[in-house]
């Protein structure tokens, strides 16, 4: 982190384990993946209205992408923009895979249960994500197509999807700055492609740290965006509505 970006707080979420927080607007979080190969699975809500949640499908086709990186904004369902991607340094964040759940788990890795492994438990993204909900009042139907941060997966011409091993290396980051006041639930279990034989989740470090003025003007280029942007603003000047 360079000196005119201070540091406000920091925490590291070790691999498999599982974090949530609201992030204010005017901020810019960092993820960062510590040793290589992690994933930080994502999901986003409207802090004073829980129902709104980042939506897959609009934040893809307005933007006309498969995946996401710099100079991206992640879209909500009500029209508005949560986020702007405005560092990546890994290059591609998957966004049509979804979870890991528990029985994805245990056929791929076997039984590790927290009484006879403790913090060496096998956690799938799945449960993670639902023990942080739960503690917002969210639970399982507010699960919705989330973002796999450093996760690399591509399509082929039959529409096969392959997971590219080691798309992030260490010390790779990926900066989230906010336009709104957004409910984050992250897990760091492994991406539901991941090809290693064994659990080995990576490590994810998070840093907040205030919005440069300028952070957003690449995404705020894409005329998709504008929009959003638009609302987002008559959302905080006490205006509601759509544009």
């Amino acid at each position: 982190m360079n000196q005119q970006k201070p540091i406000l707080w920091q925490e590291n979420i070790p691999g498999g384990c599982h974090w949530s927080g609201i992030m204010h607007r005017g901020m810019t979080l960092r993820l960062t993946d510590i040793n290589g190969g992690a994933n930080a699975a994502v999901l986003l809500y409207n802090q004073e209205e829980k129902l709104e949640r980042y939506n897959m499908a609009d934040t893809l086709k307005s933007q006309h992408t498969f995946y996401l990186t710099k100079g991206h904004a992640c879209h909500s369902d009500m029209g508005r923009i949560f986020c702007c991607i405005t560092a990546d340094t890994a290059g591609w964040n998957d966004t049509v895979c979804g979870l890991s759940d528990a029985e994805m788990i245990q056929q791929k890795y076997g039984i590790a249960r927290y009484q006879s492994h403790r913090n060496q438990m096998h956690r799938s993204g799945l449960d993670g994500l639902l023990i942080e909900l739960g503690k917002w009042g969210l639970g399982r139907r507010d699960i919705v197509s989330n973002i796999n941060f450093f996760s690399k997966v591509t399509a082929d011409a039959a529409g096969e999807l392959a997971f590219h091993a080691g798309n992030s290396k260490a010390g790779d980051y990926v900066d989230l700055s906010f336009e709104m006041d957004t409910l984050i639930a992250l897990s760091a279990a492994p991406h539901p492609l991941d090809t290693a034989e064994s659990y080995q989740p990576g490590d994810v470090s998070l840093a907040l740290f205030v919005t440069s003025p300028e952070a957003i003007s690449e995404c705020a280029r894409i005329p998709e965006n504008k929009r959003g942007f638009q609302n987002t603003q008559r959302f905080y000047a006490g205006h509601g509505g759509e544009a």
